[in-house]
């Protein structure tokens, strides 16, 4: 066996006999470790983590009960596995030490034959575990992947029909992470905003205007203001994104996302279904009010809003920074979320960073 691939065993014991006999049973086939309290061994397992350790339970001071519950308290070394080596033979003593998370249970004197036998038995589950681990990651990096594509696409594909950007879809994506690490210490945020779902938040706000692949070209390339009935039927690109975002998630079943709290054509729906809310209830497609109106949805219409003022169009000019912020401060309380307006307010000079970086010209 090549010394870089033999497995590291660590064996943990007050009295100096004890390591000897277990030394002399393993040598053969494993690097050997030796720590003669618990302390001892607590640093050498953060230090040079084992493959697997032996551990006595009896041992002045820490004893290995205590190691045992340390260890699998840490994500950093929770999945080593620890056979308890002991004189404590009965059967509390047992259920104690698998309670604590150990994968067997030797007592002493011990049987040669069965130390081996045991060692090679979970050090082969040990790598199984590790190998399926490995597979799991890439399989997650595989979807992650997909996922990204997936938005990538379907957010070109919307790009092609609009008189809009592939820069308003970059800085409106970065203005909604922006907002939401603002917000996520806030009372009323907390609770939805983390780190993953800022995340898909980020990832999945390119989709928010989908539905415009569905609106004719004489009104949504039309080069003026549109009137009231062509007004009604722009409107509807909201309805139009929720309901091919819906059928996409309905493809992928519910068994694919068990708890759906994270799902990023949920947050994708919501956006593309909500963006043209007001807090008032003046809004569409709904007419929702207050926090009725999804998260997603109130980060989105302030991101949106502010991009379509700040930009130059067929119908308007472009505003300046100031004269933007002012119109989105006098739509505090009406047209958006108060405490959307104060995120944005506390967070002005990083919204025109990311409209400089990426302007259209």
């Amino acid at each position: 066996m090549e010394e870089k691939n033999t497995p590291t065993i660590l064996v943990v014991d007050d009295t100096p006999e004890n390591i000897d006999v277990l030394r002399g049973i393993l040598k053969d086939d494993y690097k050997i470790k030796v720590a003669l309290n618990g302390e001892k061994a607590l640093q050498i397992v953060v230090t040079s983590p084992p493959d697997l350790i032996l551990l006595d339970i009896m041992m002045p001071g820490m004893d290995g009960y205590e190691v045992c519950r340390r260890l699998k308290e840490s994500a950093y070394t929770r999945k080593i596995p620890i056979i308890f080596v002991t004189a404590k033979g009965e059967i509390e003593d047992e259920t104690q030490g698998f309670e604590l998370g150990a994968v067997d249970y030797i007592t002493k004197p011990v049987s040669p034959p069965i130390v081996l036998a045991r060692v090679k038995t979970h050090l082969a589950l040990y790598d199984q575990n590790r190998i399926l681990e490995e597979r799991v990651l890439e399989r997650t990096k595989e979807l992650a992947l997909t996922q990204d594509v997936t938005i990538h696409g379907l957010a070109s594909l919307a790009e092609t029909r609009d008189n809009e950007t592939g820069g308003h879809i970059i800085r409106t994506q970065r203005y909604v992470r922006t907002l939401s690490e603002q917000l996520m210490t806030h009372p009323k945020f907390r609770d939805y905003l983390d780190d993953k779902t800022i995340d898909l938040l980020y990832k999945s706000a390119p989709l928010h205007d989908i539905g415009k692949v569905g609106v004719p070209d004489r009104i949504l390339l039309k080069p003026g203001k549109l009137d009231d009935e062509e007004f009604e039927i722009m409107k509807k690109h909201a309805v139009y994104g929720r309901d091919a975002l819906m059928q996409a998630e309905e493809a992928f079943g519910k068994d694919s996302n068990p708890n759906g709290n994270y799902s990023f054509l949920r947050i994708a729906r919501e956006i593309a279904y909500n963006h043209h809310e007001k807090w008032d209830g003046s809004g569409y497609p709904e007419g929702l009010t207050k926090e009725s109106i999804t998260i997603p949805g109130r980060l989105m219409a302030l991101a949106d809003v502010y991009d379509a003022l700040i930009c130059k169009r067929v119908y308007k000019p472009a505003f300046t920074h100031e004269k933007a912020a002012e119109i989105i401060s006098k739509g505090e309380g009406s047209h958006f979320d108060p405490d959307v307006v104060n995120a944005f307010c506390e967070t002005e000079t990083i919204f025109m960073q990311i409209a400089a970086e990426f302007d259209d010209k």
